[in-house]
This record gives C-alpha cells, sequence and structure tokens, in this order.
C-alpha cells in the first residue's frame, strides 16, 4: 500500500486479521454474523442471522451463563464487554475458542440494549480444559457470598451498622484490606466511614473538592468505576494524589460509584495489599456490592433522617413538666408507636393557670393537668394534636373552667378537621384537671377519656368514675360536666390514654388489672413507677429497636403521674406550699363606692405591724386605685383578696413577709398602662402599680380579669444594723 492512496474498506481488513463481525438486538432476540463470524462459530463461511437459541446452541454453556452478567457490567461501567468462550460442535466437542469484544448501548426509547462487537479465535494449547475461574466452588462462593450480603446489608438500620457490615464482607478469593466511604457535600467529598486504616487517617480526604486528581473524585464526577492494579497504574493516572495513597502500602485499588436512582451519591474504595488484576468476574463481584451499599446507605440515611425529624416534632409538642409543684411531684412519659412514623396523636400538659405569683408558683397557684388523644398515628394526627394543645392552652390561660375549656377545644377541632363533605372528620378524647395545690381539690371533666384512678396511701387502687361528654371534635356544642374530687395526702392520681391498657391483646377490663396490679405494687418515687407502667406493656427496651415487643406496640401511650406528698408517701421532696398567715376578703359593689374607705382601713389593719410605715401607705394607696378603676371603667362589682404569706427565715434582716392583693371583676377589658399628661384627672392607675409594686400582673379568667400586685417587706433601719 502505497502513500496517498485511500484506505481499504473495513471488511477487508477484517478478514485478514481472521476477525468476524456480529451484532445482537436484545428487542428482537436475533444475531447478526458477517461471514468470518459465522465460520469461527462453525458455520458455512457466509453472513447469517440466527436467533438467540441458534448461537447459543453453538458455545459452551458455562461461557454463554457469563455473557448477561459481563454484558451488564460494561453497560454499568460504560466500558467494553470482553469475553472469552468455546465453540462447541454437534457432538458437544470444544472446536477452538474465540474472544469477542463488544460496545453495549441502550435504546432509550425502549431500554433494551444493543451490542456490536468483533469475534477472533484465540490460541488455547488445551481447548477442551475446562476454566476454574467462572466454575466450580468459586462460582457458588461467589453467589452465597453475594446472598449473605445482601442480606445482612438490607437489615442494617444505621449508617454505623451498613458501614460495620461492609468491614466485615469476605468476597471470595479477594477479600480487601481498606475499606472507604465517600459521600458528597455540595462540591466537596467527605469520608462516611473507613475500616482497615488509622484513626485520623482519613483526614488529608476530607472535604477534598470534586476537580481534584483523586480516583474517588473521578468516580463522583463520571459515574464510572476506577480499577488500579498496581502501585505504577495509579501514580501514572493520579500523579497528583499518589502521595496521599502511597504510605499506605495497598498493591490494588478498586473506586466504584455508589449510585441510587440514577444519582451518583458517593465513591466506595476498596483497597488490596496484594494485586488484583479485576477480572470480570471480580468486577462484577464488587459493582453488585457496591449497587447493595448505596441501596443500603441510603435507605438507613433516609430513616435516620426520618427519624430525627419524627423525634424532633414529637419533642417539640410534647411540653416539660416545669418547675416543682408546691405540695406535690409529677411524673410523665410518652412512648409512640413501634410501626410507621414514629409519631402519633396522644398529648399531655401541665398549664399553670392565671392567678399564681409569677415565676416559681410558690403560693401554690392554680395549675391544669391534661392528657388526650387525637385519632390515628399519622401525621395528620400529630399535627392536629399540636394545634389541639396550643388552643387548650390558651382557653386554659385565659381562665374558663374545665367544662368551658374543654367545650371550646370542641368547637375548635371540630372547625379544623370538618370540611364541606365531612371527609376529614376526626376525633379526639381528652381529660382536664383543674388542681389546687393546697387544698388537694382536683375538677375534672372527661371528653370521652378513660376514667382516672387513685392509688390510696395504704396502696389501694381505684379507678374514679367521673361524668364526661363525647370526644372532642365531635358535636361543636357537646357539653362537659364537671366533677370535684379531692386528693389527700399520700395519694397519687394516675391519668393514661387508651394504650398503656389495650396494649399487647388486652381489653379494658384485664389491661386494667394488669395496670392496678403495678400500682398496688410499686415501690419508689413517681418516675420509677411511670417506668414501671411503660415496661409492663413494651419491656425496657426503646421503641426504636426490633424484637419480640416491637407486634406489642400497637398504640401510643401516654402518662401522668400526679402525687400530693406526704411523710413516707416515697415521692421525691416537693416544694412547701407557703400558706396565708392571714388573710381578708371584701366586695364593692357599684351602688357601694364608699366601701372603698373601708378596704383601705382594712388592709392597714391587716398589715399593723408591717415594718414600714411607707410599704403600708403604698399598699393603701394602690387598693384605693385598683378597685376605683374597676367602679369608673367596668359595669361590675370587684372582689378584692389580700394576703399575708411567710416566705422567709428573716435571715437577711427581714422577715421574709409578703403581701399578695388581687383585685377581681368580670369584665373582660383588659387595663392598659397610659401617659396621662399633668392636667389629667386619671390614666395614672397602672403607673402608680408599676412604680410601687415589688411584682404586678393582669390575668384573665374565664369571665373577666384579676388585678394584682406584691409588696416584700424591707427590713427596718435597726434591724438592719445586727
Amino acid at each position: 500500500m502505497r502513500t496517498g492512496e485511500p484506505l481499504p474498506a473495513m471488511g477487508d481488513v477484517l478478514a485478514a486479521l481472521a476477525t468476524g463481525l456480529w451484532r445482537y438486538d436484545a428487542a428482537g432476540g436475533l444475531v447478526t454474523l458477517d461471514a468470518e463470524a459465522a465460520r469461527l462459530v462453525g458455520l458455512p463461511a457466509e453472513p447469517a442471522i440466527l436467533s438467540e437459541a441458534g448461537i447459543r446452541a453453538r458455545f459452551h454453556p458455562v461461557d454463554w451463563n457469563e455473557v448477561d452478567g459481563i454484558v451488564q457490567l460494561a453497560l454499568a461501567e460504560g466500558t467494553i464487554a470482553e469475553m472469552r468462550m468455546r465453540i462447541m460442535d454437534a457432538h458437544g466437542r470444544v472446536v477452538r475458542t474465540v474472544r469477542s469484544r463488544s460496545k453495549p448501548s441502550i435504546d432509550p426509547h425502549t431500554g433494551a440494549y444493543e451490542l456490536v462487537g468483533t469475534l477472533q479465535e484465540v490460541t488455547d494449547p488445551s481447548p477442551s480444559a475446562v476454566r476454574s475461574p467462572v466454575t466450580g466452588d468459586w462460582r457458588r462462593s461467589r453467589e452465597a457470598f453475594l446472598l449473605d450480603a445482601g442480606r445482612a446489608l438490607a437489615e442494617a438500620r444505621s449508617t454505623e451498622e451498613v458501614l460495620r457490615v461492609a468491614a466485615g464482607l469476605a468476597m471470595p478469593g479477594f477479600s480487601p484490606d481498606g475499606l472507604a466511604v465517600f459521600g458528597v457535600e455540595g462540591d466537596r467529598l467527605t469520608v462516611v466511614g473507613h475500616h482497615g486504616h488509622k484513626p485520623g487517617a482519613e483526614g488529608p480526604f476530607t472535604q477534598m473538592l470534586l476537580d481534584t486528581d483523586y480516583p474517588a473524585a473521578e468516580v463522583v464526577r463520571t459515574g464510572r468505576a476506577v480499577y488500579l492494579s498496581s502501585p505504577e497504574e495509579y501514580k501514572a493516572r493520579y500523579p497528583v494524589s499518589w502521595p496521599l495513597a502511597a504510605h499506605f502500602g495497598r498493591q490494588s485499588w478498586a473506586f466504584l460509584p455508589l449510585t441510587v436512582s440514577g444519582r451518583t451519591m458517593g465513591a466506595w474504595m476498596a483497597a488490596f495489599k496484594h494485586p488484583v488484576t479485576f477480572t470480570p468476574d471480580e468486577r462484577a463481584v464488587l459493582t453488585t456490592v457496591a449497587r447493595m451499599l448505596a441501596q443500603a446507605l441510603f435507605r438507613a440515611g433516609a430513616a435516620e433522617t426520618e427519624r430525627e425529624l419524627t423525634d424532633g416534632l414529637q419533642r417539640s409538642m410534647l411540653p416539660t413538666l416545669g418547675p416543682r409543684i408546691p405540695g406535690m411531684t409529677v411524673a410523665a412519659r410518652y412512648v409512640p408507636t413501634g410501626g410507621g412514623l414514629q409519631v402519633g396523636g396522644d398529648w399531655y400538659d401541665l398549664i399553670q393557670l392565671p392567678g399564681g405569683t409569677s415565676g416559681t408558683n410558690s403560693s401554690g397557684g392554680r395549675f391544669a393537668l391534661t392528657i388526650g388523644d387525637v385519632q390515628g398515628h399519622d401525621v395528620r394526627a400529630a399535627g392536629l394534636m399540636g394545634q389541639l394543645r396550643i388552643a387548650l392552652r390558651a382557653y386554659a390561660a385565659e381562665g374558663h373552667r374545665p367544662d368551658a375549656v374543654l367545650s371550646r377545644a370542641s368547637r375548635f377541632l371540630h372547625g379544623m378537621t370538618h370540611g364541606e363533605d365531612g371527609a376529614d372528620l376526626r376525633f379526639a378524647t381528652c381529660l382536664y384537671v383543674e388542681v389546687d395545690p393546697a387544698t388537694g381539690t382536683l375538677e375534672i371533666a372527661r371528653a370521652g377519656h378513660p376514667d382516672p384512678a387513685i392509688r390510696m396511701a395504704d396502696g389501694t387502687v381505684l379507678m374514679r368514675p367521673t361524668a364526661g361528654g363525647l370526644p372532642l371534635g365531635i358535636d361543636p356544642d357537646a357539653d362537659y360536666p364537671t366533677t370535684r374530687l379531692v386528693l389527700e395526702p399520700g395519694e397519687t392520681l394516675l391519668l393514661c390514654t387508651d394504650g398503656l391498657i389495650e396494649t399487647g391483646g388486652h381489653d379494658l377490663d384485664t389491661g386494667w388489672r394488669r395496670i392496678r396490679r403495678i400500682l398496688e405494687e410499686h415501690q419508689g418515687d413517681m418516675e420509677g413507677l411511670a417506668d414501671a407502667l411503660v415496661q409492663a406493656v413494651h419491656g425496657p427496651s426503646s421503641h426504636h429497636a426490633t424484637g419480640p415487643l416491637t407486634d406489642r406496640r400497637e398504640d401510643d401511650i401516654a402518662v401522668v403521674l400526679l402525687c400530693r406528698v406526704a411523710p413516707g408517701c416515697g415521692c421525691e421532696p416537693a416544694t412547701e406550699i407557703r400558706q396565708p398567715v392571714r388573710r381578708m376578703m371584701l366586695t364593692i359593689a357599684q351602688a357601694e363606692p364608699e366601701r372603698i374607705a373601708s378596704a383601705r382601713h382594712q388592709l392597714r389593719e391587716l398589715l399593723h405591724d408591717w415594718s414600714s410605715e411607707d410599704q403600708v401607705d403604698s399598699a393603701v394607696l394602690l387598693v384605693s386605685e385598683v378597685l376605683t378603676n374597676v367602679l369608673v371603667h367596668t359595669d361590675t362589682d370587684a372582689l378584692l383578696v389580700a394576703e399575708v404569706f411567710q416566705d422567709g427565715d428573716g435571715l437577711d434582716g427581714g422577715s421574709g413577709r409578703r403581701v399578695r392583693v388581687e383585685v377581681t371583676d368580670a369584665s373582660d377589658d383588659l387595663p392598659h398602662k397610659r401617659r396621662p399628661g399633668e392636667l389629667a384627672s386619671s390614666g395614672r392607675g397602672l403607673v402608680l402599680v408599676g412604680l410601687l409594686a415589688d411584682a404586678w400582673g393582669v390575668d384573665p379568667r374565664g369571665e373577666g380579669k384579676s388585678i394584682w400586685f406584691e409588696l416584700h417587706e424591707e427590713p427596718t433601719k435597726d434591724d438592719s444594723k445586727v
């Protein structure tokens, strides 16, 4: 062939090289052979078209079984599919060995693949010998390994567990000595975990830019695997990052993409201390493990995100029990159902009611306990639970009585869930208890919820039937009668949702007997009792754990325990209730403004031994201002309550006393501070209260409001010198 002459036809070149050309159409199941390819497979030397069954009969069955795996590997890696295959005659004898090299491509419309490749005879000194790399025990070991690996990775529930399983994989014949999983954050690589390296060895590889000359970065960028069979090959292809890998002493590396739903989420590195050639069979094993590892990491990450989200949602919706309650201890537990999203519609709450002192509840101010269960265990139920709990707090903070709180909550829930067709109607059970710590009085309103139980001081447990109405949300005009009980010293009140009673195959009767036995037998504080009640249903395991207790988590559980402390009851020490040492009460009607003078006189008598005359004058002035404001700006009567408390022991030079004055009226109009001018005849009442009182506030009530202020007794001049 002289310079300048045209190149010969491709067919002539292939024929001269004893190389045949073939094409396989997976959609049609047909194989097209040129004359040389037909000759190599044992057919007459002329073009031919064979079916898949026809071409299969020309090859050794063991070799044919490998074809699909090698083609799928080439498709995944975007590489050439190369294989050696033995040609059989009609009597089942091997007549020659051929090498096939093909490039697979995917039809974007049908999803079927097409192969176009070459066929060439290769010299084989023993064509009838059975090749060991793809047959016998190795094949069975590989299949068993992949089954075990798939099962172990599928059962892993967290990223840490997935990495631990991956580190323990013993691949048949070529187990790696070092593993690393890389993730992606923005434009940087992160090391999710590694095995076979010293702690801290991942330092140089964290926060590596994706455009770095590093195999894992290239794998993430391209989505194609990188195989490096020797240190020389590594150094030649990645000279910049080779110094980072050189000191680990590895001889071969495989970097494979972790791909889920067509998106490369990271890379997996398998490093070997011995040389590995990465045959198609070895690459097939590594690729399969990488796919399973990617799916396991994706599932674990999604599960961890879901758990974090739902746990955070549930924690944000459930309250803390707040400061200690004078004379009482409270304990509560919430456990969501074991299945699904780990969220549900159960809730509990402790609400400080208007009328207590600001901050610490040290005067034994009233509070409310509420517990309930919104229908369902889904996100919708959890959302409604949060909204309903906030609504209950709002109605309680307005000072409404228990029956009024539940009536308003029922109307609220009905409006939230009742659509035009009524398809989204949901209900909720609820138990609302208003507690007076000073007397132990309980005002209870119930909306379709299980009755409370009381454990008496001697351990006897009784269910206390209470009047009730329909669950919230069913009838917006439902009525909820109240029941008054008294919690005696040493007694414990139990409030719970039906999940505590009925879970584990119990009905209300048998479940209650189980709970009653625990209440009667328990010795210890409220926290221990709350744990014992939950463990009676679920056992000691976490609600995230697997095991035989999982099927017992059929419903959410909420538990609230309230104990009125008494000596020997086993409860934690509670803050002592400060009972008033003096008290006066006076009602001043609209038609009797002259009684304001009597109120001033009685307050002076109440504070007859107060150490500071200036404070007495201030208290009298403020009482006059507050009472006058009620008679002038409302149409209702005023109720005056003044109490003196002995809070301290006087070690700071004072008596430790304080006076609390509260004026209540039935008007919903709240007072506001104003800025009166020099010649104004009104508007100074709250200004004076703010200047002279040590503490003050305005609390809404169910019908009306109360304005209160406090003065703390100051030490006398003589006392301060002591």
